[in-house]
């Protein structure tokens, strides 16, 4: 899915997908020409493909020499969506569809003249993104809510997502168990695509199904190409609505739709208390088993069983560096059980976070949809308590070696024109502690450009008493609300937003992530986007203007800030974006003036490299000593395909803070390297390297910190899958600490692990 959403990241606007707003050389010459292509996918577009059901069997081997190939559906991929708008593509693809009764098949036949230009690497699952890729998303409701994609790259690697288009939600963390394989010929290169149904939710009815699909071939040369087969409305803020139908599946029959997984974890860890004084000591074994249950009871109802499961990650969250932040940082859900469903829960504010449930004895959830009623819910027991204290100018995090019941409980009403009415109950409880999440939210699409989004949100919390003394928490019961609405407007050109949030003091949102409280902001936006002609150099452009103001609960200002930025992609499938803002920022009762400006830049050079930038320069208040400062942040990343079996990435973050006469406070650098060997589709060798660096001026500190605190870790993982669920991971990790005390780099522990889990299916 490719979409022109844009994100922030460090307060700044970047482009989310470079395969967006490009332009090219034009095929059909003469624009009369064109506007009749275009008419004609328009009328095209809404007509219903015919789904057809054949009894001959299918091998997913890259070869269409199959007799079923022959009774499929072909739908020609005659349209250049990205970068020309809705012109002819410059390309031939064609698709066939077909289908069993239990499986779905779809096959690319996708030409090329220059077969020698097509890009495709050996990745791990998920991860070719930035290669030839061809695939289908299936709107299975046909409600424009939200839509399963599957992509193969010409070799055959898989990547899925789910996209919600009531939340603007990519999620490329879903996992589904299908096939897929590919082969790449002087032609170009087949795809062919295996589907169960039992893998999708569809709804539970007699007679044909009609679904929304998306069938497209991403095609990156020296701008990043999307070819499909309807037409891409770019005056309609929606992506789903921009989807084919297709009508089929009568009588379906899906199979049993139960997976049993059961799980073997085997960890041994040597760990000392007094690194560089006292040796490692040996850890005894731990070796634990477990098992998760997917059931699907019908098309449209899942529940998921996990009984002493595991949780654990076998591969390190990317780096990130911590120094002079005021909140918590954020981490990404990983883990299969949460990730089945996820959309299901999501709300404008983030009161669901499911890394707060660290490490459950068991848990179980029933996720579904019957005609326009969604709903969700979950529960876990939870060995360990974590929490998060948050605040209008920063949070506190404990853990707590007690056990909580967690609860999750989602209802969504569609109506209308994919406008939702939902309601949501969290809870979480323990010995002398229980914080309970609940309200209600809607999201309006009143048109296809307009849409209007609110929520309300009560909390109740109570802390034991020792722990709330310690972190400055309200004693006894409390409770807070949290409110928000936001507005959006997107067409062709124009886009702009509003929105306005506000969580008071006592609002704690413990199963979620709200770090800051305390807190009322208002935010507007807008700009205008220029679409290039085949005639231009560039792309696409667009400047955008913000404006945002912050208050906590007493009226006093805390943050405001007025940014205007300019963007455009163009050659080497490249962007760029400046970004200037000024404004001010409450510490310690003191309101200090900021001037800031931000760059990034993305460029892919060739095929197999791919590089990010971003810089920071500007006013920046030190937080640890309540003065103002200057500050120059530059975070990069490097990927390199060396071959096709050997990738390089680098991610790397610098980070320095000086006083305003010019005296360095700290100077940071974080990176994160990882080398990958990928033998196949199903199996790969990598080499995780993670080292930390900060160095403190102790003279400009107020209260006592290290001169010098240094983090050394590395992490060696075999990997093989055959699905996401029937996997073998075997790893060796270790991680070395140096603060002013060590003088050297100190290992303080060492794990061996081992993961073996089995998806069977009865």
């Amino acid at each position: 899915m490719t979409n022109q959403k844009a994100v922030r990241e460090d307060g700044f606007l970047y482009l989310h997908n470079l395969k967006t707003m490009m332009t090219g050389r034009l095929f059909c010459a003469r624009v009369l020409t064109t506007w009749l292509c275009c008419l004609s996918t328009a009328v095209a577009a809404v007509n219903t493909a015919k789904l057809p059901r054949t009894s001959d069997s299918i091998t997913i081997d890259g070869v269409l020499d199959e007799i079923a190939w022959q009774q499929a559906t072909r739908i020609d991929l005659d349209f250049e969506i990205e970068p020309g708008e809705n012109i002819p593509a410059r390309v031939k693809t064609i698709a066939y569809v077909v289908e069993d009764g239990t499986n779905l098949y779809i096959a690319f036949d996708s030409r090329d003249p220059q077969p020698d230009q097509i890009r495709a690497y050996l990745r791990d699952r998920d991860s070719a993104w930035n290669d030839d890729y061809v695939g289908i998303g299936l709107d299975t409701y046909n409600d424009e809510l939200r839509a399963f994609e599957f992509y193969a790259n010409p070799l055959g690697v898989q990547m899925d997502a789910t996209y919600d288009d009531v939340n603007s939600r990519y999620d490329d963390s879903w996992d589904a168990i299908w096939d897929a394989a590919g082969a790449i010929s002087e032609h170009g290169y087949i795809v062919e695509i295996e589907i169960p149904l039992n893998q999708l939710r569809f709804p539970q009815t007699d007679g044909m199904q009609t679904w929304g699909i998306s069938l497209s071939r991403y095609y990156p040369r020296d701008r990043s190409y999307r070819f499909g087969y309807t037409i891409d409305d770019r005056s309609r803020n929606c992506y789903l609505c921009d989807f084919g139908k297709i009508s089929g599946l009568e009588d379906a029959d899906p199979g049993r739709n139960l997976e049993i997984v059961p799980t073997l974890t085997s960890t041994q860890t040597d760990s000392t208390d007094d690194p560089g004084v006292t040796p490692l000591q040996s850890g005894d074994t731990d070796t634990e088993a477990g098992v998760s249950i997917r059931w699907g009871i019908t098309q449209d109802m899942t529940v998921n069983l996990a009984l002493n499961p595991d949780f654990s990650q076998v591969e390190a969250d990317v780096a990130q560096l911590d120094v002079n932040n005021q909140f918590a940082l954020f981490y990404p859900e990983k883990r299969p059980f949460f990730l089945e469903g996820a959309d299901y829960f999501s709300t404008p504010i983030e009161a669901v976070f499911t890394r707060t449930v660290a490490d459950p004895d068991a848990g179980v959830k029933l996720t579904g949809k019957r005609g326009n009623h969604t709903y969700g819910v979950f529960a876990a027991q939870d060995a360990i308590t974590n929490l998060v204290f948050p605040g209008a100018f920063g949070s506190d995090a404990t853990s707590l070696e007690e056990s909580n019941d967690a609860f999750v409980g989602r209802y969504n009403w569609g109506f209308s024109d994919a406008s939702t009415v939902g309601a949501l109950l969290t809870s979480r409880s323990g010995e002398d502690y229980k914080n309970t999440v609940g309200g209600f939210d809607l999201r309006w699409k009143m048109n296809d450009q307009n849409n209007f989004r609110a929520q309300y949100l009560k909390s109740d919390t109570e802390y034991p008493e020792q722990l709330a003394i310690d972190f400055g928490q309200p004693l006894g019961s409390f409770s807070g609300e949290g409110v928000y609405a936001g507005y959006e407007y997107e067409s062709r050109n124009w886009f702009a937003a509003m929105e306005h949030l506000h969580l008071d003091a006592g609002f704690r949102a413990d199963a979620g992530f709200a770090p800051q409280v305390d807190i009322e902001v208002q935010k507007a936006s807008g700009g205008y986007k220029w679409h290039g002609t085949p005639d231009d150099w560039w792309s696409s452009m667009q400047v955008r203007t913000g404006w945002e103001m912050a208050h906590d609960d007493s009226g006093q200002v805390i943050d405001r800030k007025l940014e205007a930025g300019f963007a455009i992609t163009g050659p080497l499938q490249s962007v760029f974006e400046v970004v200037v803002d000024t404004g001010a920022v409450l510490w310690d009762d003191v309101l200090y003036d900021q001037e800031k400006m931000r760059v990034f830049a993305a460029f892919q050079p060739r095929s197999g490299l791919a590089l990010r930038i971003f810089m920071r320069y500007g006013d920046q208040v030190d937080f640890a000593n309540s003065r103002p400062g200057k500050e120059l942040r530059l975070r990069q990343s490097f990927e390199w395909n060396m071959n096709q079996h050997l990738l390089l990435r680098l991610q790397t973050t610098l980070a320095s803070l000086d006083t305003e006469q010019g005296e360095q406070i700290f100077n940071a650098a974080v990176y994160d390297l990882r080398l990958t060997w990928q033998f196949n589709r199903r199996s790969f060798l990598r080499l995780t390297t993670q080292y930390q660096d900060i160095d403190r001026n102790v003279s400009l500190y107020i209260d006592e910190v290290d001169a010098k605190t240094r983090n050394f870790g590395q992490e060696l993982l075999f990997s093989y899958k055959i699905n996401p669920q029937t996997v073998f991971f075997l790893g060796y990790s270790n991680q070395q600490f140096e603060d002013d005390e060590l003088n050297s780099l100190e290992e303080t522990d060492r794990t061996l692990f081992m993961k073996v889990g089995y998806a069977w299916t009865p």
